[in-house]
């Protein structure tokens, strides 16, 4: 970014104090959806060129897995609610790790699921919600907020113009849950859920489909001590019991779907 755009960015946002223009969420960002996309694509390649920590399956030699999940995003890039359908880029990927249960996303619309979540979901509805929760992030911005607010808007537009690479490993990182320092709040985790609920309920899965996933969480914790994902997502037991309340709000459909077929998507993945 040359200094005239980051001036005209200055007097648009009024006092450069405040570090903020509004978005169409009406929440407090610097940066344009343009920059958004810029710094998401900045992230993507850190974390492509780190295949120790990040092994994403090969498209091609695994394309019949992407297809089958890239179906799933387009239910809900299509239902009508993301509201930077067409702005951002909504890439998503797989990275093979059988013992991590996760997925996050960064600026812009980049996407990662782990093998390991995948094959411990039971069924399509959950792997739906929990992709509805990071199209969610991504779409209402929740990364670059985060960012901002622990970096401040000069390490953004440094992070942009590929100005400070040690610290777009260490942001990288963190964006991916393998460091501490960017979890989402529990407001953020909040609005996910709920426009998880919305997606969905434009689609012929489960509008609830979140629900099912931390249930089993929660299950599994009482039985076998927490499991690791929840250590970084607070709150499951009212996360589950709000997910519901928003499905009963909107009077959505809570039939699973659970075509047969999602096993063999998990057939699909390295075993």
């Amino acid at each position: 970014m040359n200094r005239f755009n980051l001036l005209n960015i200055i007097l648009v946002c009024g006092v450069l104090v405040f570090n903020s223009c509004k978005d169409k969420n009406d929440n407090f960002v610097l940066p344009s959806i343009e920059e958004d996309v810029e710094l998401g694509a900045q992230v993507a390649e850190e974390i492509e060129n780190d295949p120790d920590q990040f092994p994403i399956l090969d498209e091609a030699e695994y394309s019949e897995a992407y297809t089958y999940l890239n179906k799933l995003l387009d239910y809900i890039l299509t239902s009508g609610e993301v509201q930077y359908k067409d702005e951002f880029v909504w890439d998503i990927h797989i990275i093979e790790n059988d013992s991590v249960l996760n997925a996050f996303a960064t600026p812009g619309g980049y996407l990662y699921v782990y093998t390991g979540l995948i094959k411990y979901l039971d069924q399509e509805d959950d792997l739906m919600g929990v992709l509805g929760h990071e199209v969610a992030h991504s779409d209402l911005r929740h990364t670059t907020r985060n960012i901002q607010r622990q970096y401040g808007i000069n390490v953004i537009l440094q992070l942009i113009t590929g100005e400070n690479p040690s610290q777009l490993e260490q942001i990288a990182g963190q964006i991916a849950g393998t460091a501490a320092g960017l979890s989402f709040s529990r407001a953020f985790e909040e609005e996910a859920d709920e426009r998880s609920v919305e997606y969905l309920a434009n689609t012929p899965y489960a509008c609830n489909g979140a629900y099912s996933f931390f249930q089993k969480l929660l299950d599994e914790g009482q039985t076998g001590g927490t499991p690791e994902f929840l250590s970084t997502h607070p709150d499951p037991e009212d996360r589950v019991e709000d997910i519901n309340v928003k499905a009963d709000e909107i009077d959505c459909d809570t039939t699973p779907l659970a075509p047969a077929s999602y096993e063999d998507f998990k057939n699909m993945l390295p075993q």
